[in-house]
């Protein structure tokens, strides 16, 4: 456990000023920006609006987005988390240390677990905090009448879980090509891949890595049902089976690159 505490203290001093990092955080925060702006400015057009409308309207369009950005930004992360030691040719010298190999790998697989989860994170923190300053800076706009923290949790947590195989995929990949051209390329065909399988509704679109955070957001969403008052309600189910593909993906991807690593570090 010292070891890898080690291994991901260091990977955060690596890699704090590189765009991989600064990514994870600029990306929803420059998103939530301009969605803050563009409320603000067309508020007397929305302050007819319940509040649960307010909070669909001002987060679903990002989920939209973010089905698409989220499997480029892992491409993005995935590399950056690798590239240095690429650029340095440093991999013998990282496992001639006195740190297990496992720990050291671990480390660097959790570091870029860990600005995706940084990422999404954010993305709660910012729809929840410019939501309720909207509300407080424009009281018409009611978003301080319905609290949409729980179920927007999951979403994103359900967003997180599906992302987990397509992570070890580019990570894997960014540990076998030196360049940031092919793990981009593959990640970007494959996820245009995900796009297509997703709206063609293929029965086993499921099975497919790339198509994951699509599912999620078009699941969540088609399960909005209306209740008496015809009021649309979102049922988030966690554990649906293209996520438990995902976490399948990730486990054992995560297992081959291991083994690949263990290659890298004695040639």
């Amino acid at each position: 456990m010292k070891g890898f505490i080690l291994s991901f203290r260091s990977e955060f001093y690596k890699t704090r000023k590189t765009m991989g990092f600064w990514s994870a955080v600029l990306l929803p925060l420059i998103i939530y920006i301009l969605l803050f702006i563009g409320f603000l400015s067309h508020s007397d057009k929305l302050a007819t609006h319940p509040g649960l409308i307010l909070w669909l309207e001002f987060s679903v369009p990002v989920l939209f987005v973010m089905s698409f950005l989220l499997p480029m930004l892992i491409v993005f992360i995935g590399y950056s988390v690798n590239s240095i030691e690429h650029k340095a040719d440093t991999w013998k010298s990282l496992f001639s240390l006195p740190i297990p190999k496992f720990s050291i790998y671990s480390a660097k697989y959790f570091y870029a677990l860990f600005l995706v989860v940084l990422c999404l994170a954010l993305f709660v923190l910012f729809t929840l905090g410019f939501g309720n300053l909207l509300s407080v800076i424009k009281p018409s706009l009611k978003f301080n009448q319905y609290h949409i923290e729980s179920t927007l949790t999951l979403i994103y947590l359900k967003l997180l879980f599906s992302s987990l195989g397509i992570l070890s995929i580019q990570f894997l990949l960014s540990l076998l090509f030196r360049d940031f051209l092919k793990p981009m390329g593959i990640g970007f065909i494959a996820t245009i891949g995900g796009v297509i399988l997703t709206n063609l509704d293929w029965g086993y679109t499921y099975l497919y890595p790339y198509s994951h955070p699509f599912l999620t957001v078009k699941s969540t969403l088609q399960n909005k049902m209306g209740n008496g008052a015809g009021m649309p309600q979102i049922t988030v189910d966690l554990f649906t089976k293209d996520i438990w593909v995902s976490l399948a993906v990730a486990v054992v991807v995560f297992i081959l690159g291991y083994f690949i690593v263990l290659k890298k570090s004695v040639k």
